[in-house]
């Protein structure tokens, strides 16, 4: 699967010194730098290199400073890495090219442009948002099933957790949890009900979605616990 390529991708740029998050704004793979602003790094990941994997990138292209395409190294190296009319495209659309081994190891088959590409700044902004806001690194790059945890859900769990313990005012919440004003009101996942004026209590979904992403439960328990 394609998640499969995610740590060893993630790993290479962590070790260039990006902040590596998956699943961000429709990207398997977005890194920031430590600079302000952050450069951009994005990376698209599929498990052999081919047309829908190009496009892909060129989709992302005007969101990132740099867009690399990920794949798997082809069992006697003869696939498309090897084919010196893939990595030219690559280089004539701006993109770098990693191969990643049955070993885990990545390598460089094409690099990057130090160019800069043309943006588009609302793009760009949302994918820095998000990866700032969310906390850690809870979704692998190339996920395509479950259920995306994004920096809402986990606000949106941080509620459900502090409503597990009982009735809860919204402004108790709010120094906490910036957005739960806005998570409990439009209650988008159907976890919360509105017992009194800014009084909120969890409902059966909510306990459920406790239960679904007990990971993300202790973290935000104390997070919550410390609102007065």
């Amino acid at each position: 699967m394609e998640t499969a390529l995610y740590l060893p991708v993630k790993r290479f740029l962590e070790n260039l010194g990006f902040t590596v998050k998956g699943e961000i704004g429709g990207c398997d793979v977005v890194a920031l730098s430590a600079d302000d602003p952050p450069i951009v790094v994005i990376s698209e990941l599929k498990l052999a290199f081919n047309l829908e994997l190009i496009l892909q990138a060129v989709d992302r292209a005007g969101a990132g400073d740099e867009v690399w395409i990920a794949a798997r190294m082809s069992a006697r190296g003869k696939g498309r890495e090897s084919d010196a009319r893939y990595r030219n495209l690559c280089r004539r659309l701006g993109f770098g090219m990693l191969a990643v081994t049955n070993s885990g190891g990545v390598e460089v088959i094409v690099k990057p442009p130090t160019t800069a590409p043309r943006r588009d700044p609302r793009k760009r902004s949302r994918l820095v948002a998000e990866h700032r806001r969310r906390q850690g690194d809870p979704a692998t790059g190339g996920s395509t099933r479950a259920p995306i945890m994004t920096a809402y859900r986990q606000q949106a769990l941080a509620c459900a957790c502090a409503l597990s313990q009982g009735p809860r005012r919204v402004r108790d919440l709010k120094p906490e949890i910036p957005d739960a004003p806005k998570i409990l009101l439009h209650n988008v996942y159907g976890w919360f009900d509105r017992a009194e004026r800014g009084i909120y209590v969890l409902t059966d979904a909510g306990r459920t979605a406790l239960k679904r992403w007990p990971q993300q439960r202790p973290k935000l328990i104390d997070a919550v616990d410390a609102a007065p």
